[in-house]
């Protein structure tokens, strides 16, 4: 199979500069060519990758940090995080990239792949951020730039896959927390009346129904690598049995509208509506409360045969220094700022999701939120087993989203077979894998 990736446009752009550039070459560490230090005040702009939900947090730690940093100014602009990559892609291409922007680890590689990130690792050990962020979330984005031990931004935060149910409902109906398997999907059953339209669960059918898919997909297989023998397990026959069980579910105990479902419609039907469970992660917890107070929970994924839990990584966000800035300076001191200890607690106690400052993560409400979601703490307590996705792969976005979300569409649809479908997809993702090793020699 041929697609056309980011990683041999990626390619295409070195040879072309090659050719006219003899001085400078692609995949160099970022310190040649672009930007300039600056005087560390006036103007920088800042990119943040999940605009409109985030943006009120954002502007109370801007205001903190201008109010800190009177000689400098922070222009912020509000990216929606389902059009990130694609922006941020643009400007690479035609100029216009922010001096700062929120990057999580599912896309930099790709943007790592085009040279348009300032390594920021020697600028951590010198300063206030050394020593202080969370070792898991640091290697988690080594390892996702793809560079070795070298850094491409600074992480902020880990979020978590999250199993929410109605526990009115649950307990209307005499059924007990789904923490395995089998008790959810007894659960997604008896909590179904079509008629009175009350379903037991809420699929991802739409925007970011792949990442989903895979956590259920090993949660229920108990393969713990996503590489074995120089290929996937994705199509390994225990995973394929349990997509089939999952996309089972559609239709049959959940709504039918679920085929288009992105997470923001997922989260309003299960927050409006008298759905008994939904998967998603720790960043919808505040809307579960404004709309069901009291009457829900959070849980990890549930466990298998034998009390084994396994999770797919979820990405890790982080702050992304660009090479063409021309207030390298400043942007590093707002970097400095949003990631140190006061600003990154606010911003994860809005977000309810994990600190990677490790100060903050030593603050009451975290330690509040581990006793009241074990979602919260099973990245940390030794009970989960993660299955690394391969977000270093600079085709691993488009793969996991452009090109397999309506293949997914088809299988719930049944116009395509589970086993057809997870065929394709490591198809795709041997080839990328080939070709970044390549691409590494």
């Amino acid at each position: 199979m041929t697609m056309t990736t980011p990683l041999r446009a990626a390619a295409a752009v070195c040879l072309a500069t090659a050719l006219t550039l003899t001085a400078s070459a692609c995949g160099d560490d970022g310190t040649a060519g672009g930007g300039s230090e600056g005087e560390g005040t006036g103007s920088i702009t800042f990119w943040d990758n999940n605009g409109g939900v985030r943006t009120p947090v954002w502007k109370e730690i801007i205001a903190d940090f201008e109010k800190a940093h009177p000689d400098i100014d922070v222009e912020y602009v509000p990216i929606p995080i389902n059009d990130v990559q694609s922006k941020y892609d643009t400007a690479i291409a035609g100029g216009g990239l922010p001096d700062v922007g929120g990057v999580a680890t599912s896309y930099l590689a790709n943007i790592v792949a085009q040279d348009a990130l300032e390594p920021v690792g020697d600028r951590i050990a010198a300063g206030a951020l050394n020593g202080v962020l969370a070792e898991s979330m640091t290697e988690s984005v080594q390892a996702a730039g793809g560079r070795g031990d070298k850094m491409y931004s600074v992480p902020t935060s880990a979020n978590n896959g999250t199993l929410w149910y109605r526990t009115d409902l649950f307990a209307e109906a005499g059924l007990d927390a789904p923490t395995t398997w089998d008790a959810f999907y007894e659960a997604a059953e008896k909590l179904t009346d079509r008629e009175n339209n009350a379903f037991g669960y809420t699929i991802r059918g739409g925007e970011g129904s792949i990442a989903q898919a895979l956590d259920v997909m090993y949660g229920q297989s108990g393969i713990t690598e996503f590489w074995e023998g120089g290929e996937t397990t994705v199509n390994a026959p225990e995973n394929v049995a349990a997509l089939e069980k999952y996309t089972g579910l559609y239709k049959r105990v959940t709504p039918e509208a679920d085929v288009n479902n992105d997470f923001v419609k997922m989260v309003a039907q299960f927050d409006n509506g008298d759905i008994g469970m939904l998967s998603h992660n720790l960043g919808s917890y505040q809307d579960h409360l404004k709309a069901l107070g009291d009457d829900f929970a959070g849980l990890p994924q549930p466990t298998g045969p034998g009390g084994k839990r396994v999770q797919v990584s979820n990405p890790v966000d982080g702050l992304g220094l660009f090479r063409s800035s021309d207030n390298k300076a400043a942007a590093w001191k707002f970097i400095e700022f949003a990631a140190g200890h006061e600003a990154n607690s606010t911003w994860n106690e809005s977000a309810a999701q994990i600190p990677a400052n490790t100060e903050a993560a030593q603050d009451a409400w975290v330690k509040e939120s581990a006793r009241e979601n074990g979602a919260f703490a099973s990245l940390t307590d030794g009970s989960t087993t993660l299955v690394q996705l391969p977000y270093y792969l600079p085709d691993w976005n488009s793969i996991s989203k452009t090109d397999n979300e309506p293949a997914f569409q088809k299988v719930l649809l049944g116009e395509m077979s589970a086993k057809d479908f997870l065929d394709q997809l490591a198809e795709q993702l041997n080839e990328a894998r080939a070709e970044w090793q390549e691409q590494q020699q």
